[in-house]
């Protein structure tokens, strides 16, 4: 690395360790972090954000450009083939993808523009806040929806899937459409704000709320993130916020946990798992709302 990189990554880090230190540490953490994602049924992306900028000397706002870019690149890699088992749906995503990106590249700007230290404790607040959501939220395989509302007909946000465990052809809607849509104007802020992957919100939203059956939300979320979170990456890549140093390491190191992390999957209790992931979050939110009070 020439002097002047050097310097950057110095910079960048603010530590005083060689160049190449951190980012070898931060590959050994994004594995560890990308089996734990899998295992745990969280996105990456939200394990990435508060731990990273919590444990490591990165300034906040290269840690939530990775952090988009890292649940970016799961998205992308899943996208295709949800799309082609006909799990993520076109006609649900759309309508969402439109209010949660415009929303999302506010966030971003929002959160570029606010002190480090008080988007560090927004996010340790958001963080317990998701924690709460994991410890309480239930799924609904497969919602009543007795009649969708007129904006989902108009919208002709319905479908049909094939259930593999039960042999048979699954004929969904949605209702409560405008709630929803509502809702995801503050997913797509929250998103691009912390630079998390909002998996964790998209999901509860599209089953509980909209009444999609639990593998279309799933899917379609997955599916969601590649659009908002371009969105929101696009304004940290013109500001600057996204490091090399930070971001290769970070989604090599994420990409190749979650393929081992798939292979573990059929040999784990994923609940204990579970509550494993959810004391990591718990331990990073507290971090990050301690280290934005400089304590």
């Amino acid at each position: 690395m020439s002097p002047d990189l050097s310097q950057a990554a110095a910079a960048a880090t603010g530590s005083t360790m060689p160049w190449w230190f951190w980012p070898l540490i931060l590959f050994v953490v994004t594995f560890v972090l990308g089996i734990l994602a899998v295992l745990g049924g969280v996105g990456g992306g939200v394990l990435f954000v508060p731990i990273v900028s919590g444990f490591f000397p990165f300034h906040l706002d290269f840690v939530r450009g990775a952090g988009l870019l890292v649940a970016l690149a799961g998205a992308l890699a899943a996208g295709p083939g949800l799309l082609r088992r006909n799990l993520a749906s076109l006609k649900l995503a759309i309508p969402v993808a439109l209010i949660a990106s415009a929303a999302a590249i506010v966030g971003a700007m929002i959160g570029l523009a606010l002190p480090a230290n008080v988007v560090q404790i927004l996010l340790g607040a958001t963080i317990m806040f998701i924690v709460v959501i994991m410890v309480t939220a239930k799924k609904s395989d497969f919602p009543e929806v007795p009649k969708p509302d007129a904006l989902a007909q108009s919208l002709g946000i319905m479908g049909i899937y094939h259930e593999e465990s039960s042999g048979k052809n699954i004929d969904w809607r949605v209702h409560r459409t405008p709630a929803g849509l509502l809702l995801f104007i503050v997913i797509g802020v929250m998103a691009g704000m912390f630079g998390l992957g909002a998996g964790w919100a998209n999901v509860p939203v599209l089953n509980l709320l909209m009444g999609a059956p639990l593998k279309i939300s799933v899917a379609t979320s997955k599916f969601l993130l590649s659009i908002t979170d371009t969105s929101a990456a696009w304004v940290y890549l013109n500001q600057g916020a996204v490091l090399p140093m930070i971001v290769v390491p970070s989604i090599v190191g994420i990409m190749l946990g979650s393929l081992i992390g798939v292979k573990i999957l059929a040999k784990t209790k994923p609940k204990a798992i579970k509550w494993i992931v959810i004391s990591i979050l718990f331990l990073a939110a507290v971090r990050a709302i301690l280290k934005g009070f400089g304590i």
